[in-house]
């Protein structure tokens, strides 16, 4: 940082405000720096830093279900929000309910020296293995549900069901299916409880209600069965089993949306090229990273107060939705 200060011609406390995002730096001075920088190939003594500092610059993420859309998309956010922060991320994936692994999982992000630690868990029965083997230090979890006991953030998933839903009723529709997530997830419940809220402020009784599994295929066993006769529309939890329940929808011969509308969740990004393209509710995940690390980053900085925090979630109109058509 010395020869670098040096060959711009500043102090070497001027590097360092440079390289931390000082908004007080001269525009050309901060051009100047990153020049020299650039010239002279420098890159940061992570071991140095963490010495001046007491700090690694590292949080641990410890991830659920990494194979699935949410807990997926969201682990890049984080990781695409920390390197903004000049932090590095390092994961541990389980997938399984082992304790043992969770616990090795924390055993490991600890001993790599991190600042702080995220938990994805979009599962109950992971986060309750999670608490059992929990450090003391700044934790943060994604989940939908707030908790009193910790930093929690999370896109606000039962007010984009209840949007699906209220898209829907307001296009006439009064007997709307739910194609659910597996209700050990905390997204799944909360989309569920959303739809149920909205039918009843309607003043609406349920339509009919069936568990999924996330996946395609079983999208398509439930569209394919006539377990959805008695609707006119579906709102699926995810855009997977949307899509699958409009492949047995066709298949059984109704059409989408002339006969039965169909509402998914998440906005894949092969959403807007389903046939026909998908109404759905877009998760922002670059927000959701931005947010989690600023709270955590908070909590390495000493604010222990838990909170938590939502993203707003949007409804995306395309074609897999129309106004109701009576049933003769």
């Amino acid at each position: 940082m010395y020869d670098v200060a040096n060959h711009a011609g500043v102090s070497h406390m001027t590097v360092s405000r440079v390289l931390n995002g000082h908004p007080n730096i001269r525009e050309s001075t901060r051009v100047r720096v990153l020049q020299a920088i650039d010239e002279m190939q420098y890159t940061r003594s992570s071991i140095a830093r963490a010495l001046a500092t007491s700090k690694s610059m590292r949080i641990g993420v410890l991830v659920d279900s990494p194979v699935q859309w949410g807990p997926n998309s969201t682990l890049r956010a984080i990781e695409e929000a920390a390197r903004a922060s000049a932090y590095s991320v390092s994961v541990f994936s389980t997938s399984d309910e082992d304790a043992a692994t969770i616990s090795t999982g924390i055993t490991d992000l600890v001993a790599q020296g991190i600042d702080a630690l995220c938990v994805i868990a979009p599962r109950s029965s992971a986060l309750e293995l999670f608490r059992e083997h929990s450090s003391n230090m700044p934790t943060l979890v994604i989940k939908a549900e707030p908790d009193p006991h910790l930093h929690t953030v999370a896109v606000d998933q039962y007010t984009g069901a209840r949007m699906a839903v209220a898209h829907l009723i307001g296009l006439g529709h009064r007997t709307i299916a739910h194609v659910a997530g597996p209700l050990d997830w905390y997204d799944a419940r909360a989309r569920w409880q959303g739809w149920r809220d909205e039918l009843e402020a309607a003043g609406l009784g349920e339509g009919p209600m069936v568990q999924g599994d996330w996946t395609s295929d079983r999208g398509y066993e439930i569209g394919r069965s006539r377990q959805l006769a008695a609707a006119t529309a579906v709102f699926a939890a995810n855009d997977q089993m949307a899509l699958g329940t409009v492949h047995g929808l066709v298949e059984r011969g109704l059409r989408v949306p002339e006969d039965i509308s169909v509402v998914g969740f998440d906005d894949l990004p092969d959403a807007r090229h389903f046939l026909p393209p998908l109404t759905t509710v877009r998760q922002d995940f670059a927000s959701l990273g931005a947010l989690a690390l600023r709270l955590i980053i908070a909590a390495i900085d000493g604010d222990d107060t838990a909170m938590h925090a939502l993203i707003a979630p949007e409804l995306v109109l395309r074609a897999s939705t129309a106004a109701a058509v009576p049933r003769g």
